[in-house]
């Protein structure tokens, strides 16, 4: 599937090697992590549980972003936004009103799209499980996110939700979305940075995310998505320690103190 799309522009000057920088961005201040590539830096901005920024050499980029439009304020604005599924912790219509701009192009789910105000299907495109959508110095595959353990099967049916790889060159970008072990995330290869969500009894426990780092190898990994639930919060720390030498496990700024979710 490939889609007209008007030319990324650069956002992120070309720096060396893996480091923090400091970022005035949300209250109290946020700090991405910086990632060299062939093309130039990738900056990853954690925002909140199941929302990433990520300002990147074909332009910035938007995942899952909801909670409030002041919480992206201080970002660039986005080029693409991307929309797992449909659950209020991904998607949230009023956010996407605010922040979607006339250029910004967006892709979704089936189901998402089919939710969405005529404003907002304006440079939306659709992606199933299995599709790639090729931009202008980035490709886009959608992926299988869904549940396997009995009786969870009704949060994440087969089929319906996304997961996203992201290649930008030789810089490759998994996200999980909402899902639990699949074959097709341990089938994953020459991933650089992973995002990976754990909780219960929505997605899976941080054993079954460790595991299967463990097998597909992201050079970097961040837990995410890894706090609510009913009492199935699960704990990034011995995520990391489980992942062991498999990975670096990066920390994101996730939550505010004493936040669920």
């Amino acid at each position: 599937m490939t889609l007209n799309r008007r030319t990324f522009l650069s956002t992120a000057a070309v720096a060396g090697g893996i480091t923090i920088l400091p970022f005035a961005g949300r209250a109290g201040g946020h700090l991405p992590n910086e990632f060299k590539t062939s093309q130039g830096t990738v900056l990853v901005h954690p925002v909140h549980h199941a929302s990433i920024v990520m300002e990147t050499p074909v332009g910035t980029l938007y995942v899952d972003p909801v909670g409030a439009a002041e919480d992206y304020a201080d970002f660039p604005a986005a080029d693409l936004i991307l929309i797992t599924h449909e659950h209020g912790d991904h998607y949230n219509a009023d956010v996407l009103a605010a922040i979607k701009g006339e250029n910004t192009q967006m892709i979704t789910n089936p189901a998402v799209f089919d939710m969405l105000s005529d404003e907002l299907k304006v440079n939306t495109s659709v992606l199933s499980n299995g599709d790639t959508a090729s931009l202008t110095g980035l490709q886009v595959d959608a992926i299988p996110a869904h549940n396997t353990t009995e009786g969870r099967e009704k949060y994440h049916p087969e089929g319906r939700d996304n997961g996203y790889v992201l290649s930008m060159d030789d810089f490759r970008v998994y996200i999980s979305g909402d899902t639990e072990d699949l074959p097709e995330m341990r089938a994953l290869e020459d991933i650089d940075v992973a995002f990976v969500c754990m909780n219960l009894p929505f997605t899976m426990t941080a054993e079954a995310a460790a595991d299967a780092v463990r097998e597909f190898k992201p050079t970097y990994v961040y837990p995410y998505h890894y706090r609510g639930g009913d009492g199935g919060t699960q704990d990034p720390a011995a995520f990391a320690e489980m992942v062991g030498d498999a990975s670096t496990v990066k920390m994101g700024d996730w939550y505010k103190p004493g936040e669920l979710g």
